[in-house]
């Protein structure tokens, strides 16, 4: 039996979710409940909960359990595209038809028949509405004033999808496995519309889908809870509930999952992970992610525009001394804006730490004596351990950067308004094809304060007309191995001379307690799945 020394926060809280608040200090005796999965994560980046507007990892995350798509993909082997809500899909001969039969019988959380209809508003809706991830749609020609015309339910269980191009059928597809293409009830939205807002106001903070999980409560950097959908279209998940509890510091983590307050523990620093390998309790389970991270450079800095300065960088950032102490584990080092894996992905790794080289160009840049600038960094680890790093590396180059620690909300805010020096952060792809990175890293089609396109291109004020020309090129090609050396084309072009310096390829590494199974750790974010998991 375990001893009585449980943490009072872990126990604190449990209890508050059972009596509907959370300011109860009240000790606990046993393991966390048998039908609730509890889980220790940084989920400070959220900012919305509006599948049409979410834009991060962890609202990516929490999407992929509470909504439903139309197609979906094989975790194991990401070639294999698979139905979802669409039991069945065609493309016309000319390539730009795409026609979808929707499942019958399938209920939304609040009790409404999903239909085509449903399906077609909720593409309306977010190229309507023209948030962030929007672009994953309009990138095939949907504007407002056409999207109800190009996109729309011929009969309750038809979606007709009419693109303005031939792309490859598979880059089409794979857009509507992310997140932007969830389907929304539109029954329930529409109730809940205001000044034309489509229930977005609304959306930001509820939930109107059709997953395993619905939305039972969100406090911002606190907590996140899930309620099972018992009449999920796959079948009812074990777990009658999911607690999320916000915790920045790894050594909380450990502490809580190992007297048993929590379930699962998610952002463990390497140095933890060697003592727990010989736990009998806790198991150590790796997912190798599509996840880059990366620090960029504002090119609205007359200072890091210069191209001498932006190839300096990537000279001052120890890749290898992070790799064996910060990212030991939990990340490899890669140069390419595409991940390992997929199509045309690139593993050359150019550049080493080399602050001799650096400073020569520097030199030559006009700045012998190097300069000073700031970063924006999420104050969670491992970030703020390799902004850190970063900021001594560079040090012995003469670049001195000051560090702004500020939670993941405000530092994507600042980011997407191009107000930062330099950002240091990661990047996941939104769907399987080399699309999803060469759109954002090599792609800006309008530099302009005011541009409808938002790529981290354009976040850093990189005008790229002709590698934007070349990135939409490779989206029509259909051969597949020509398309993958266009992308590799880009893939070199940008590592050589562009504001972005990609570091890791992410290796996420999750410690459940051993009574737990069934997890999904997924490539991406949005394939960590929930819904299978048990506890003996």
């Amino acid at each position: 039996m375990r001893k009585f020394a449980r943490s009072l926060i872990g126990a604190a809280f449990l209890a508050g979710v059972a009596a509907g608040v959370t300011s109860v200090a009240v000790p606990a005796w046993a393991d966390t409940p048998k039908d609730s999965l509890v889980m220790a994560w940084q989920f400070d980046d959220i900012i919305s909960l509006d599948p049409a507007e979410i834009f991060e990892l962890s609202g990516a995350e929490y999407g992929a359990q509470v909504y439903d798509r139309l197609i979906t993909y094989d975790v194991k082997d990401v070639s294999k595209i698979l139905p979802a809500l669409a039991e069945s899909w065609q493309v016309s001969d000319d390539g730009k038809t795409y026609t979808f039969k929707i499942r019958n019988g399938v209920k939304f959380h609040s009790g409404n028949a999903l239909t085509a209809e449903d399906a077609a508003y909720s593409f309306q809706r977010a190229v309507k509405l023209d948030k962030s991830p929007a672009f994953i749609l309009t990138q095939f020609g949907f504007t407002k004033s056409n999207v109800d015309q190009k996109i729309k339910a011929t009969d309750p269980n038809t979606l007709v999808i009419e693109t303005d191009q031939a792309y490859a059928p598979t880059f089409v597809l794979y857009c509507l496995t992310a997140g932007v293409a969830s389907i929304v009830d539109a029954k329930l939205l529409k109730e809940h519309e205001k000044d034309g807002d489509f229930g977005w106001n609304w959306l930001k903070t509820n939930s109107a889908g059709s997953g395993p999980f619905k939305l039972r409560q969100w406090k911002p950097s606190e907590m996140l809870t899930l309620d099972a959908n018992p009449a999920y279209r796959e079948g009812a998940p074990a777990m009658k509930r999911v607690i999320i509890r916000h915790i920045p510091e790894p050594a909380t983590q450990r502490l809580l999952l190992e007297k048993g307050d929590v379930d699962v523990a998610r952002n463990l620093k390497p140095e933890q992970f060697e003592p727990l390998k010989s736990s009998k309790e806790i198991r150590l389970v790796e997912a190798l992610k599509g996840t880059l991270w990366y620090i960029s450079l504002n090119q609205k800095n007359p200072i890091l525009s210069k191209p001498e300065v932006r190839k300096a960088m990537r000279y001052l950032v120890n890749y290898d001394a992070m790799r064996g102490s910060i990212m030991n584990g939990i990340g490899s080092v890669h140069q390419a804006f595409l991940p390992k894996g997929m199509l045309g992905a690139v593993e050359d790794n150019p550049f080493k730490y080399d602050p001799a080289k650096a400073r020569e160009l520097l030199t030559a840049a006009g700045y012998p004596d190097g300069f000073t600038v700031s970063m924006d960094v999420r104050n969670t680890s491992p970030t703020m351990d390799m902004a850190q790093t970063i900021q001594a590396s560079a040090a012995a180059g003469g670049v001195k950067i000051e560090l702004l620690p500020m939670d993941g909300k405000q530092a994507l805010t600042k980011y997407r308004a191009r107000n930062q020096d330099i950002y240091i952060g990661q990047w996941g792809p939104d769907y399987q094809d080399p699309n999803t990175n060469a759109d954002t890293f090599a792609s800006n089609p309008n530099n302009a304060d005011d541009a409808a396109a938002k790529p981290l291109a354009w976040r850093n004020a990189w005008d790229i007309p002709e590698l934007t020309k070349e990135t939409a090129a490779a989206v029509l090609e259909r051969d597949s191995a020509k398309r993958a050396a266009m992308y590799q084309d880009l893939q070199r072009k940008v590592m050589e001379d562009s504001p972005f310096v990609i570091m890791f390829q992410q290796t996420e590494v999750a410690a459940e307690r051993t009574n737990v199974e069934g997890m999904v750790w997924g490539p991406s974010f949005d394939t960590n799945y929930y819904r299978l998991a048990t506890k003996k």
